[in-house]
């Protein structure tokens, strides 16, 4: 796993995703963003890191469309435009919500505190996808 930051695409397997968004038509790069997200969700059991990496890239995503939502690095994120990814931020913030419920690999791997670098970057995630959330 090559990772070298706490960013949403400070890994090889989000920047797979962002390689895979710009190569796919524009019509399916929601349905791309989606399915990373289900993926997570869906999985019971022991959760891969690759699968999670890819579905922080995506909620990543959605946020950034969201009032409050941090731009994503064009260095490091897909470099076409995506349509409104908005609504899926309830299946984003479920996405999250599994990554840091264990059986999670990428949790594991990000053995800190809840106050450490990662998981601030996932809670801020999780505050710009709640549409409930305070700003």
């Amino acid at each position: 796993m090559g990772t070298w930051h706490v960013g949403p695409f400070d890994n090889d397997t989000a920047w797979d995703l962002s390689d895979t968004l710009d190569e796919a038509s524009p019509d399916a790069r929601p349905g791309i963003v989606r399915d990373a997200l289900t993926r997570v969700i869906d999985t019971t059991g022991d959760l891969d890191a690759d699968i999670s990496e890819e579905a922080v890239a995506a909620a990543a995503l959605v946020a950034a469309q969201c009032p409050g939502g941090e731009p994503i690095d064009p260095d490091y994120g897909p470099k076409r435009p995506l349509a409104d990814l908005t609504p899926l931020r309830a299946t984003a913030l479920r996405a999250l919500g599994r990554v840091v419920t264990e059986p999670s690999e990428l949790l594991e791997l990000w053995d800190e505190p809840a106050d450490g670098p990662w998981r601030a970057t996932i809670t801020r995630l999780q505050r710009t996808l709640n549409p409930q959330a305070p700003t």
